[in-house]
């Protein structure tokens, strides 16, 4: 391989990659007009799985037989969709009708599914809007419900911006976990954990020796937690703090 075709591979990416995303690009211009007549007329649930189903295979790649399951059972309730890779169950997908807007209650009705099969991903679409939320639960703690991703079909973001986010629910993409690297770095560098970073003892320790490099004042790391969660970062953030 050339140092030219080197290049051109980092910058694009492996080809599985830039299929899927050529697919995705594809699929928002064929969808576009269908997807706004559903929104238009109010269309049903019923209507709105069957645009959801055909974007899931023509633009995500997914096999309708052999990658998704309608109606999946879970403990005498049933979710939309199971989704499964190499047999494997993957994630859980809610579809509401394609005017709705979703809300909190949509996610904890699907939510609870996830929960009892001991999956980390959910999406919730309305075919317009697609999120993606990682599901944990520790050990003695409360669940814990995140956005990932949320991507609107019709708005007027840019097109390579709306792959970039869809590309990560493909199948392609789920199968190598895209979606969970996506998830741990922002979940790394979320507002709530840079403030438990701020107060972490190896932070305010640095804090308290710069202060006193620059000025020659000695300070008390719990003032300097007091004045970091009065002043510098928002309170609600130091809510679990110890």
């Amino acid at each position: 391989m050339s140092d030219a075709q080197r290049e051109v591979r980092k910058t694009t990416g492996p080809k599985w990659e830039s299929d899927a995303k050529d697919d995705i690009r594809s699929a928002l211009r064929k969808f576009q007009r269908p997807l706004q007549d559903l929104v238009e007329r109010d269309a049903n649930e019923g209507d709105t799985r069957l645009l959801v189903t055909d974007f899931l295979c023509m633009a995500l790649g997914y096999d309708k037989y052999d990658d998704l399951t309608t109606e999946y059972a879970v403990r005498g309730e049933f979710a939309d969709y199971g989704v499964r890779i190499d047999k494997q169950l993957i994630a859980f997908i809610e579809v509401k009708r394609a005017a709705q807007k979703l809300n909190a209650r949509h996610l904890r009705q699907v939510e609870t599914y996830a929960v009892k099969e001991g999956l980390e991903w959910i999406i919730l679409t309305n075919g317009q809007t697609w999120q993606a939320y990682h599901v944990s639960v520790a050990t003695g703690q409360q669940v814990a419900t995140n956005l990932a991703l949320e991507v609107d079909l019709l708005s007027d973001d840019l097109a390579a911006k709306k792959i970039e986010k869809l590309f990560h629910l493909s199948r392609p993409a789920l199968k190598r976990g895209t979606i969970d690297e996506l998830w741990k770095r922002q979940a790394a560098t979320s507002p709530q954990a840079l403030a438990d970073v701020l107060q972490s003892d190896a932070v305010l320790d640095a804090v308290r020796k710069e202060i006193r490099r620059q000025s020659g004042f000695n300070a008390d790391v719990r003032d300097l937690v007091e004045i970091l969660r009065g002043g510098v970062v928002r309170p609600e953030l130091f809510a679990g703090a110890k």
